[in-house]
């Protein structure tokens, strides 16, 4: 019985070691330099960089909370926003009070600075990731009147802004249409700097 335990026992180990080599090592070297020759921006984290300095990434959301500035989604990672080492939603049900309290808030505080019936979902509820970048194009055309006051630009000025921003479904048909909030920001500031 030792001796065929034996006799298994080196084919097992050699074949462990040679499957860690191959999927620990060999084939994530051979993904990440797939990537890198292919896709090299998103392969670097898609890094946006101003005046020689990285400024942010387009996949992960920032805080922006001055009458200036588009606002993203609200963020729930801890200890603070847009925490994306902490990278989770709050994983209240619809049903939960709380939810319905911090959505609520959330709704009041925005109208008083925006204009329009209706605040937009996703400027009141956080995403699964709690670091989305995207806002959709009501949620940025919903604040266009703050935006515009706040830099002293026209509202159409702004709309246009946000009308090149806007990204569509992907091949057509994939996802929904998307504003993203830094490359938005970043030309908004771009914009105000020249005048």
């Amino acid at each position: 019985m030792l001796v065929e335990l034996g006799k298994q026992l080196k084919p097992s180990c050699l074949m462990l070691l040679w499957l860690s080599v191959l999927t620990g090592l060999v084939y994530p070297l051979a993904v990440t330099a797939l990537g890198a020759g292919v896709f090299p921006n998103k392969a670097m984290g898609s890094l946006i960089e101003r005046q020689g300095g990285i400024v942010g990434s387009s996949l992960l959301g920032q805080p922006f909370t001055s009458d200036r500035y588009f606002h993203g989604r609200p963020s729930a990672t801890a200890p603070y926003p847009y925490n994306a080492a902490a990278s989770s939603g709050s994983n209240l049900a619809p049903s939960n009070p709380d939810l319905r309290q911090a959505v609520q808030e959330r709704a009041q505080a925005l109208s008083m600075d925006n204009a329009g019936p209706s605040v937009p979902m996703d400027l009141v509820t956080t995403s699964a990731s709690g670091l989305d970048p995207d806002i959709s194009p009501e949620a940025a055309s919903y604040q266009v009147t703050r935006v515009a006051k706040a830099r002293g630009l026209p509202g159409q000025t702004v709309a246009d802004l946000v009308a090149r921003h806007t990204e569509g479904r992907l091949w057509g048909f994939w996802g929904e249409p998307r504003v993203n909030v830094l490359r938005l920001n970043l030309e908004l500031d771009a914009l105000t700097s020249t005048k």
